[in-house]
């Protein structure tokens, strides 16, 4: 039975374009090999942190949706923390009314887009 997660990191601020395309490709691949389904993903780009962090007070966050067996989140959070890229990361299960509303909003969003280029 797979379980739809969510996760969110943060990656130190000082890294490419190239290396933090490189990180995400790295945890996307530990999920597909772990028999993972990527659902959703989503790049949020350069933000200030609430507090700082190892002295640091910005962070690239991204976000990935996944249907994964629960066994691959622990092989998942391993990486997290042995990559010195990651400064944070949050993975947490979703239950079936937050995955409604992801889609919902994933929806809403493509029709806002189309709408715009038209």
């Amino acid at each position: 039975m797979l379980n739809q997660y969510e996760t969110v990191f943060i990656a130190t601020p000082v890294l490419s374009e190239n290396q933090m395309k490189e990180a995400v490709s790295k945890f996307k691949k530990i999920i597909t090999d772990e028999n993972g389904e990527i659902v959703h993903e989503e790049d949020w780009g350069l933000k200030k942190l609430a507090y700082p962090i190892q002295k640091k007070s910005t962070g690239f966050y991204h976000l990935i949706e996944f249907r994964a067996d629960p066994a691959a989140i622990a092989k998942l959070e391993t990486e997290y923390r042995r990559d010195e890229r990651i400064i944070r990361f949050l993975t947490t299960k979703m239950e079936k009314y937050a995955v409604a509303y992801s889609e919902k909003k994933r929806a809403r969003r493509s029709a806002e887009q189309t709408q715009e280029t038209e």
